[in-house]
């Protein structure tokens, strides 16, 4: 069977870095195209350089020329960048990976728009351990009920620009589902000062950036007399790279199968 030509957006970043080691190494896949931004250092350099690789694959800027060579798009850039990324996979019938978090509701609609053409996996976090963390914490706040308040705290790198971190708001969406409720509805994203007493049934944001942390989520279910805190902590970006590869293999073959759509990992997963 053919290999899957595979096309990394964000090549220069961190993640992209970590994608295109995950993709050579993958058995089945192949690196057909390497994007950034024609500011990035990376441009006209192999992708594999960072490790020790030469892939024949050289770092671009034209996405419509890269989407030709690929039959799957991995993009965890930003939201401007990976809806024009996504247009032109949709304008080319390739599948898409997109891991980029912070997009609007607006946003959100666009990327769904674009999925009428081609199938798109949009997962705030592809880690196979933050996934089934989504079903627990749905699972815990279900059977807590609206005794416990629910409070979460994420902290990540000190270079990350959105807040909360859309893992920690896919925590909430969970929480809230659980209690029956609408995350819109629920949400506090900030205390100062003089707020008076927590209001029953909200859920609470705390976000910590500081240093190298890959990213750590917790959620506190805190009752009378007793408190639970279910805990993620990524120590590598390997970890989001290896669930993004079962993505890429996913989406694939939606795309063989003639199939459009927005999946999420819990369809990569099996989990629903």
């Amino acid at each position: 069977m053919d290999s899957v030509r595979v096309a990394i957006a964000g090549a220069g970043g961190r993640m992209g870095r970590a994608l295109i080691e995950a993709v050579l190494a993958a058995p089945g896949l192949a690196l057909a195209a390497a994007l950034d931004i024609a500011e990035s250092p990376m441009q006209r350099h192999d992708a594999g350089e960072h490790c020790g690789r030469a892939t024949g694959v050289m770092v671009g800027s034209d996405i419509d020329a890269a989407v030709a060579r690929a039959d799957v798009l991995v993009d965890f850039t930003r939201p401007e960048g990976t809806l024009s990324h996504l247009a032109a996979c949709a304008r080319h019938r390739v599948a898409a990976v997109v891991g980029t978090t912070g997009l609007s509701d607006a946003q959100k609609a666009t990327l769904a728009e674009h999925a009428r053409a081609i199938p798109i996996v949009f997962a705030a976090n592809m880690s196979v351990g933050v996934n089934v963390l989504l079903s627990l914490v749905e699972s815990a706040a279900r059977a807590l009920g609206p005794a416990y308040d629910i409070e979460i705290v994420e902290m990540h790198h000190r270079h990350k620009v959105d807040a909360p971190s859309g893992t920690a708001l896919r925590l909430g969406e969970a929480a809230a589902a659980g209690i029956g409720r609408n995350l819109a509805d629920s949400a506090v994203y900030a205390r100062h000062g003089i707020t008076g007493e927590r209001k029953p049934g909200t859920i609470g944001f705390a976000a910590l950036r500081g240093g190298d942390v890959v990213g750590e989520h917790a959620i506190v279910f805190a009752g009378t007399g007793e408190r639970i805190e279910i805990i993620h902590r990524a120590t590598s970006r390997e970890l989001f790279a290896g669930g993004a590869l079962r993505a890429i293999e996913f989406v694939a073959a939606k795309r063989a199968q003639g199939q459009a759509g927005v999946f999420d990992m819990p369809d990569v997963l099996g989990l629903r």
